[in-house]
């Protein structure tokens, strides 16, 4: 069945569409109804009589109209059939008659007659069978030709008669009145202005006596002639048209314009058998103007504005409270629409229980309908059967009062779907306050946590495999926090290496120390960066070898990083793996190196035998020389100031001796073999001992050294010997790039080679940094990666053991060498090439002793 629509809403749609065009918003009360409607039903009213009355007196003017149109014809048709008679009577009387002149006397008394009579005809002709004229009836007499007038060109009366003989050829073959086609004439008079364009046409009419043809009557047509048989008054109050069938206009009666909404009717002429096609149209002039009509539609005009403006007012005052409405229209879409558009289900209860409002969200969540579950109180449907008692306590408790602060994490429960699919739910409730703080209800929020336990069942299953996978690693895996100490996580290699407590951790990373360093660190990258732990803190850091001395000594190689733990607390992580096995495999290489080492030391010495005998000669001749020089003084002199010319001289010859006599110190001190040794050194003393071994095979070459040793550096615990090994094989190294990148005509003008020692702080702990470096022609990239390799020398008389030993004794020390090759100032070539040694400022075992001090005076 089709739905009504009421009557307001149709009344209603022009205040809609002003409230359209003007941007109010409306609320339809009966304030708002009772003008609208009035205003509607006075303007409909109206409306209806006024057309009522305009459409009644458009019917009167086309009834009018039509009557005078069918005057107008009538008129002229009945003109045409008593021209046409009068044509036949004269005719007849021209064909029955013998006395020729009397017959004409006669037919141009009766033309002449019918000419005074009649507007429309302009001249009769009688013309016998040859056609030649006989007489011509006219209004004007002192013309004898056509009466085309004066003015008219040849070509115009040629078409005329041309005209008029076609017409007569019709009407002979048909034996009947016959008309011509409309002739237009331009009479050209003196004066242009009034120079008038007249059409014309003919009506024949045969003379016949039954058997021969004895000529024809023809009679000249004026078109403007035709509007004159209608009445003067009838033109004056309209104007009539005289038109062919194909709209030309051939006479009009005024040349006055009618108006744009003027009435017309037009009809058609039928005046003969064979007459043209000839249509007869009449057009109104404007009408006077109608005071009363005019004076009722303003009356109604002003009404309707006075009531407009009324309304228009009533709406200006209900406007602020419009806007009210609108405004909480719109929050109350705006809270529907977040109510259905959040996954999170809601309900309603009232004070006692019962449900009074459920979300989109919540029937979705359940699978029941909203009318289904408005006005249910517990037990709900929507509950498991076996848990409908337990759940109706729990949430009787949760609804009072005095009890729901205590649930402010939520009811864990179930809900069975309307298809009997249970889902996991949390379930928090809060009060519902009215506008004046008065409870009257409870609101519940229902969050399906199924997807979210499922995904914490896989995470524990998941914990437990990969605490499975930690438990069976064969290396030592714990957490500890940064803040408290405490043991976080232990895997069972660390439990059966060191127990339950965070000792044999800290004994890994350094001690006690290194855990209050930590912390420190800790406090400072956050004061640093508040609430951000720093991301470096976070990087791996490479691993140590570190020996706990203790029942049994056991080597580790130890991992540590600092994570987040589950807390947001900063922790360290440990990973400890067992390398006691590897390194008693390493010692016996260690001892094997040695003897390699002892061999190169060996090698270098007889490569520096040359040089050191012929140095050692210089010193050895100046003090021979010096000494004999003396005691020839002293035989042959007597003078007293002597002793002041033998002191000089005496010191001179002592300086020397002092110098050959450290030189061969040095070498019998490297020559000689020894075990690794530490003991606390001072690193500018190696480094002298060094320079003054290579220093001579550098001045030979005409080469420098130059020592820059920071002061006060600490000693450090090495072995000098090994140490003065290492510097001395760089040193030389860096003398042969040297000589292979200067000639020997301007060795004197080069940089020296230099040696540097100093702190690096950029590792923690500092440690020790020696650099050699020179300006040679650096190393190539394929060289660096290979040089510390053994057996593997650029030199085509080396052995290529000379910078493995090195690293390896540093190693052996637990320190760092690598090369680095240097650019020049527009860093497009190589400039030399530097050495760096990395030392540590403390031995393993003095951080040892100092552990063990440490835990001594811990107290229990």
């Amino acid at each position: 069945m089709k739905k009504q629509v009421p009557l307001s809403n149709w009344l209603l749609k022009p205040l809609r569409w002003i409230r359209k065009i003007r941007g109010f918003r409306l609320v339809y009360t009966p304030l708002v109804y009772t003008p609208l409607m009035a205003i509607v039903i006075f303007t409909a009213v109206m409306g209806v009589i006024l057309g009522t009355l305009q459409l009644q007196e458009k019917n009167q003017q086309e009834a009018a109209l039509f009557r005078e149109l069918v005057f107008a014809k009538q008129r002229i048709q009945l003109r045409f059939n008593s021209n046409a008679d009068s044509l036949l009577a004269i005719s007849r009387e021209l064909a029955a008659s013998n006395d020729e002149m009397k017959v004409r006397a006669n037919a141009l008394q009766q033309a002449e007659t019918l000419l005074g009579d009649e507007h429309e005809i302009r001249k009769l002709f009688w013309l016998n069978k040859n056609n030649e004229v006989q007489w011509v009836a006219q209004a004007n007499r002192n013309k004898k030709d056509l009466g085309l007038g004066d003015g008219q060109s040849a070509e115009q009366i040629n078409l005329v008669k041309e005209s008029l003989r076609k017409t007569i050829n019709i009407s002979q073959a048909t034996g009947q009145p016959a008309y011509s086609q409309f002739v237009a004439l331009d009479d050209k008079q003196v004066d242009p202005i009034v120079r008038e364009k007249r059409i014309i046409f003919w009506q024949v009419v045969p003379i016949s006596n039954g058997l021969d043809n004895l000529g024809v009557i023809a009679a000249l047509y004026s078109t403007q002639g035709i509007l004159d048989v209608i009445p003067a008054e009838l033109k004056a109050q309209y104007r009539f048209t005289l038109m062919t069938d194909n709209d030309r206009v051939l006479a009009i009666s005024s040349d006055r314009d009618t108006p744009k909404r003027a009435f017309s009717n037009q009809t058609s002429l039928d005046i003969g058998v064979l007459s043209p096609n000839l249509t007869l149209r009449i057009d109104t002039y404007p009408a006077p103007t109608n005071l009363t009509f005019r004076m009722l539609v303003g009356v109604v005009l002003g009404l309707s504005a006075f009531v407009i403006w009324s309304l228009w007012s009533v709406l200006k005052q209900m406007q602020v409270r419009q806007e009210a409405e609108a405004n909480l229209k719109a929050e109350t879409n705006f809270r529907n629409a977040m109510e259905d558009s959040t996954p999170v289900g809601i309900r309603g209860h009232a004070m006692d229980g019962r449900i009074t409002y459920v979300n989109k969200a919540f029937c979705e969540m359940t699978g029941w309908e909203e009318k289904d579950l408005i006005g249910l109180k517990p037990p709900f449907p929507f509950w498991p059967e076996d848990k409908k008692d337990a759940q109706e306590e729990q949430m009787n408790l949760a609804l009072n009062p005095k009890h729901y602060h205590e649930m402010k994490e939520g009811i864990r429960g179930i809900i069975v779907r309307h298809d009997g699919s249970p889902i996991d739910t949390r379930t928090f409730i809060a009060p519902l306050v009215n506008e004046k703080g008065i409870q009257n209800g409870w609101v519940t929020t229902v969050i399906d946590i199924t997807e979210s336990t499922k995904v914490r069942e896989k995470l524990a299953a998941s914990q437990e495999r990969f605490i499975t996978v930690l438990e069976g690693l064969d290396a030592a895996v714990s957490v500890v926090s940064i803040e408290t100490g405490a043991l976080l996580f232990a895997n069972r290699f660390y439990r059966e290496r060191f127990g339950d407590d965070s000792k044999g951790h800290f004994d890994l990373v350094g001690g006690q120390m290194a855990h209050h360093a930590m912390q420190e660190l800790t406090e400072e990258s956050s004061d640093q960066n508040p609430g951000i732990p720093p991301s470096a803190l976070y990087q791996e850091s490479e691993s140590e070898e570190i020996q706990l001395i203790g029942d049994s000594s056991k080597w580790y190689e130890v991992r540590r990083r600092f994570i987040p733990w589950v807390d947001e607390s900063l922790a360290q992580l440990l990973i400890a793996t067992d390398i006691t096995a590897r390194k008693e495999s390493d010692e016996l290489t260690r001892q094997q190196e040695e003897k390699m080492q002892f061999t190169s030391r060996l090698t270098t010495m007889g490569e520096m035998a040359s040089s050191l005998a012929h140095e050692l000669n210089q010193p050895l001749s100046a003090i021979s020389n010096y000494c004999m020089g003396v005691a020839k003084r002293l035989q042959g002199s007597t003078e007293v100031d002597i002793p002041r010319d033998i002191l000089p001289a005496l010191e001179k010859a002592s300086e020397q001796a002092v110098r050959a006599g450290t030189i061969i110190q040095r070498i019998r001190g490297f020559v000689k073999r020894s075990e690794l040794q530490r003991k606390l050194c001072s690193i500018a003393d190696i480094i002298n001992d060094a320079v003054g071994l290579v220093e001579i095979e550098a001045n030979r070459h005409r080469l420098s050294i130059v020592s820059s040793v920071t002061e006060n550096l600490p000693e450090v615990p090495v072995d000098p010997v090994l140490v003065l090994q290492v510097l001395v094989n760089l040193l030389k190294n860096a003398l042969d790039s040297m000589r292979e990148a200067y000639p020997s005509s301007s060795r004197w003008s080069a940089p020296p080679v230099k040696i540097t020692a100093d702190l690096d702080t950029s590792t923690f702990p500092a440690m020790l940094r020696i650099q050699v470096s020179d300006t040679g022609g650096g190393i190539s990239e394929a060289v660096i990666e290979r040089m510390f390799e053994p057996f593997f020398s650029t030199k085509a008389e080396g052995m290529g053991m000379g910078l493995n030993i090195c690293r390896s004794i540093i190693e052996s020390h637990h320190g760092r060498l690598w090369a680095k090759n240097q650019m020049d100032a527009e860093r497009t070539k190589l400039s030399g090439c530097t050495f760096t040694i990395l030392l540590p400022l403390e031995s393993s075992e003095s951080r040892e002793t100092e552990n063990e001090r440490n835990s001594q005076t811990k107290p229990s």
